[in-house]
């Protein structure tokens, strides 16, 4: 499973306990991780389009949460993103941190 450089970028300066954006920087990880599985049920335009739209999140992270209604603004992208890629409806509690 191919990772966009943004998101093996992302990884790579993933530091445990550093706050709000490691946070969602896992979340959504996790869902570029589930488009990657899920490759063969979407046109390739449609994952290109999704993988864009992760990556520049995840490039522009630390600004999104420096904003003053990030969480909405998260909620909003986390959700969306979750139509596509069905991470939520995969998610199992008894593996939950």
């Amino acid at each position: 499973m191919a990772r966009s450089a943004a998101a093996q970028h992302a990884a790579t300066d993933f530091l445990p306990g550093a706050g709000l954006s490691d946070f969602y920087r896992e979340e959504f990880l996790k869902h570029l991780e589930f488009l990657q599985l899920q490759r063969e049920y979407y046109s390739e335009p449609a994952v290109a389009s999704a993988e864009a739209a992760l990556d520049r999140i995840l490039e522009q992270l630390e600004v999104l949460c420096a904003m003053r209604d990030a969480d909405q603004l998260f909620s909003r992208l986390l959700r969306s993103i979750d139509a596509v890629t069905g991470v939520s409806a995969n998610f199992d509690p008894k593996k939950a941190h």
